[in-house]
């Protein structure tokens, strides 16, 4: 009778565990998954070769999370313990510890702290150095000069070779394959050299996340594999009755509407011009064209165009040949690639700058007779800027 009390004893103190130990796996369930005491997001470094426990006291000291041992225990049960990347990652307010440690295990570039922005621009190259702030999670700019500058902040050279520090290359509309592989060559955080000069036309403008020591030829190669899936897809969606038959046509068409206008509203009014005109058998009569061939692409021709050079029997010369120019005259965005292959239905002809600012965009025409008045308008505009 006492070995059946003590056995039945022993059971109710081994079901009394087993409910106790399920309540507290529960409720350490509860505490992993439910949103966490953070208040303000904030950006955690992860070191090369850290672990949970060092991350799980960091979040702690940080307020992050409530408890680190359920952190370690919540990344153990979800297999993660092994999956720890190093970087900087972005822990938003009120994040669980189940979300933080997804946070620090993907993979991925990092989300936070220091980036280094490479900006390839028409008229110019230049390095920014920019920190997030976790809490308005907007990035502010540090220090900004350029790559050939005789004095390069000290913290750039720093930053450049700390470990975390994250880097990007990105790529204006409108630059030139001759611009882009030059200014390139600048970059010290990149290696190697680019054999030779891509198509132009052929490099997506973009902002593209590299990592330090990456390949130049492995970068424009990525830009390369862009443009072409862009290309493809808006020659796939092209509209009707268009007056080129290639992509490689649209792609020129395409260059000259990006460096035609900068304000996007409007970019598919401005393809409709030249579509028009070459509908009609007209010559596109465009200067991008004219001082591409002046410039073959290598930097900006700094002054106006000449009457010698507007007459000159050149292969870029619009205002001498009919049809398009040979190849595209730089490296347009996605905007002006769907443009180009799905521009506005209308009557227009001609177009002219509304004032001597260019953000304000262009007036359009359908007759000679309004385009000349516009360009009278143009005109005035100018001389009372020359005369003040």
């Amino acid at each position: 009778m006492m070995w059946r009390n003590l056995a039945s004893t022993a059971l109710s103190m081994m079901v009394l565990l087993l409910i106790v130990a399920g309540g507290l796996i529960a409720w350490g369930k509860t505490q992993y998954e439910e949103p966490g005491p953070l208040e303000v997001a904030i950006c955690l470094r992860v070191e090369p070769g850290s672990n949970f426990n060092r991350v799980s006291e960091a979040l702690a000291v940080d307020g992050a999370i409530s408890s680190p041992a359920i952190f370690r225990m919540g990344a153990e049960y979800s297999g993660k313990t092994d999956a720890l990347k190093a970087g900087s990652f972005l822990v938003p307010e009120g994040a669980s510890m189940a979300q933080i440690a997804d946070i620090v295990t993907r993979g991925g570039a990092s989300t936070c702290g220091t980036e280094i922005v490479y900006r390839i621009g028409i008229t110019q190259t230049e390095i920014q150095l920019r920190e997030l702030d976790p809490e308005t999670q907007r990035f502010v700019t540090q220090a900004e000069f350029a790559p050939d500058d005789e004095s390069i902040p000290a913290d750039y050279l720093r930053l450049r070779d700390a470990a975390g520090t994250r880097f990007r290359v990105s790529i204006a509309e409108g630059a030139t394959s001759w611009q882009i592989v030059d200014a390139l060559g600048k970059a010290d955080f990149l290696a190697g050299g680019v054999s030779a000069l891509p198509d132009e036309g052929m490099l997506a403008p973009d902002s593209y996340e590299v990592v330090k020591g990456e390949e130049r030829s492995s970068l424009v190669g990525r830009m390369v594999t862009a443009q072409e899936a862009l290309l493809a897809e808006a020659w796939a969606n092209r509209a009707d009755d268009l007056p080129y038959g290639t992509p490689q046509e649209a792609l020129i068409m395409a260059s000259i509407v990006e460096k035609e206008t900068g304000i996007a509203d409007e970019r598919r009014d401005v393809a409709s011009v030249f579509v028009n005109r070459l509908g009609r058998g007209m010559r596109l009569q465009t200067d991008p064209t004219v001082i591409y061939g002046i410039t073959g692409g290598k930097g900006t021709l700094g002054r106006g165009l000449r009457q010698s050079e507007l007459r000159a029997d050149t292969s870029y010369n619009t205002y001498v040949i009919d049809g398009l120019p040979p190849t595209p005259i730089a490296n347009p965005g996605l905007a002006s690639i769907e443009a180009a292959l799905v521009p506005t239905q209308t009557d227009y002809i001609f177009f002219v700058a509304k004032t001597l600012n260019p953000a304000d965009g262009h007036v359009f025409a359908t007759t000679l007779e309004e385009h000349n008045a516009n360009v009278a308008k143009f005109r005035a505009l100018e001389a009372e800027q020359g005369s003040q």
